[in-house]
């Protein structure tokens, strides 16, 4: 699926064959491992996972705990770490962005909420996989994780905010 804002093809380095793959695998792995999860109900959810990014007072403490906890990486204006499709020399990739050009907006709430607060190893199931981002289960509530997230869709064009609304309704039908 092509998105029109994705970032212009030509300026980014292409990708091997064998990167491609491993990419597409590990999404299909993330989202495999994600429904699985959410399927067992073994962890409480919070009772909304909708993200809220025309609620003032929300996007308001999102900036703050985002500037807190993620801006050391992902960075101030949500533009992520260089290189960040590419496994650094620990195998790990970099942090990516969360504006318009990264992939956050690909993903429904819930699963930007369970990768947040358990990380990708457990949320896919993969208790090897490494990942320089910390996860924020008992360091963050629930609530400041969604006003982060919040505040993440805030600072997305409307036109991305609505496509990403569009994968909320995907996958609450799925």
């Amino acid at each position: 699926m092509s998105y029109p804002l994705d970032a212009d093809r030509e300026t980014m380095p292409s990708l091997t064959r064998k990167q491609k793959i491993a990419s597409v695998a590990v999404i299909g792995l993330l989202a495999a491992g994600l429904g699985a999860y959410l399927s067992t109900g073994s962890q409480p959810a919070p009772t909304s996972l909708t993200l809220r990014p025309d609620d003032a007072a929300m996007v308001a403490r999102g900036q703050q705990v985002y500037l807190a906890n993620c801006a050391s990486c992902h960075g101030g204006k949500l533009e992520g770490q260089a290189n960040w499709r590419e496994r650094n020399a620990q195998g790990m990739l970099p942090a990516p962005p969360h504006d318009e050009t990264g992939h956050t907006w690909h993903h429904p709430d819930e699963m930007l909420f369970a990768l947040t607060k358990y990380g990708v190893a457990k949320v896919a199931k993969m208790p090897d996989y490494q990942s320089a981002m910390p996860t924020y289960e008992g360091r963050l509530s629930d609530a400041d994780i969604i006003a982060v997230l919040s505040w993440i869709k805030s600072q997305w064009p409307a036109e991305v905010r609505a496509q990403h609304d569009a994968v909320n309704q995907r996958a609450r039908k799925g």
